[in-house]
């Protein structure tokens, strides 16, 4: 397995170069799968998973504290056993307030509502710090300066390690930076944002409107924050384009229906017979070694998603293999 450091000085934290995305755990997934899968990701070296306060409310069946309460029961059930550089982020903003979770009704990024999301995440989790917190999603409603003010209130008091910031576009996370800067307040060090090998046009979107996918502007915001040694880590959810790398019965949307797929399909086939490893083991490893590096976030629901996963930590491809895969177009 390898490892990524992300933070800078106290928050300063190693973990796994591949996340372990818990956000069906413990609603579409029973307590004994759950479990099962999370402890075969930290036997493998894993130290990363995420999660965050809604998940999954939008499911039938499921509540907003499926997830991180799951976690809670398996972090009690495995005390003492488990590493101690293990890092649990989670994500607040999104959580419905009223049943059904329209936009408009979520929680959001007041200061009132940020306290009471960390309270409400501390003891689902069953911890006294959050390792890694996130605003879900921007709230526009709210001056970005009460936001970063809230979240590093909480830094200070000790109740979350490190802050990050998930599907903010790029100018709004430089707008916070110097908002943290000019203020002496802790700024973001994780970006969370959605990505993969196969990119989508632009001009189309995706149809999950809360998802925000890195541009080439988050990645050169990432660059030179990096540059100017103020350590930026980025995190990629749905790395694997929820099962399309391999299964044909999943569509991707019509953002991806264009030249450029076929071409960067071909090439990862090609690749991926090389080193005799599946399409997801190859995108993953392109992304960890990716400029900058990315953690991919990997959703799973069997322990063999798991140990594919793992595997793919492990893979190096070379250089000539690399550049076949960044100049497919």
């Amino acid at each position: 397995m390898r490892y990524r450091t992300i933070g800078t000085g106290a928050a300063r934290r190693r973990v796994s170069a591949v996340c372990l995305g818990a956000m069906k755990l413990g609603g579409d997934i029973d307590d004994a799968t759950s479990f099962a899968i999370l402890d075969r990701f930290v036997e493998a070296g894993g130290t990363f998973v995420d999660t965050a306060n809604n998940y999954q409310f939008w499911e039938p069946g499921c509540t907003p504290d499926d997830s991180e309460a799951l976690l809670g029961r398996w972090r009690a059930a495995r005390d003492g056993d488990l590493p101690d550089e293990l890092v649990i982020a989670t994500k607040l903003g999104a959580r419905p307030t009223v049943p059904g979770g329209q936009q408009d009704t979520w929680e959001g990024l007041s200061r009132p509502a940020v306290r009471a999301a960390a309270e409400g995440s501390l003891k689902r989790l069953g911890v006294e710090r959050l390792d890694l917190y996130y605003p879900h999603v921007e709230d526009r409603s709210v001056p970005l300066e009460e936001t970063v003010d809230a979240l590093s209130e909480l830094v200070d008091a000790g109740t979350v390690g490190m802050l990050g910031a998930s599907n903010h576009t790029a100018w709004r996370l430089e707008r916070a930076r110097g908002l943290a800067e000019a203020a002496g307040r802790h700024r973001y060090q994780v970006l969370q944002l959605r990505y993969s090998y196969i990119q989508p046009r632009a001009d189309l979107g995706l149809p999950e409107t809360a998802h925000v996918h890195a541009n080439s502007e988050h990645l050169d915001f990432v660059r030179q924050e990096n540059a100017a040694g103020r350590d930026t880590a980025v995190v990629a959810y749905t790395p694997l384009l929820m099962g399309a790398y391999s299964r044909s019965d999943r569509e991707l949307s019509r953002a991806y229906e264009h030249p450029g797929t076929a071409a960067r399909l071909a090439a990862l086939d090609d690749v991926a017979a090389q080193v005799g490893a599946t399409r997801n083991q190859v995108v993953l490893s392109w992304m960890i070694d990716h400029d900058p590096p990315i953690i991919p976030l990997v959703g799973v629901s069997k322990v063999a998603h798991v140990d594919e996963a793992m595997e793919a930590a492990d893979l190096r491809l070379t250089r000539a293999q690399r550049r076949s895969l960044d100049e497919a177009a």
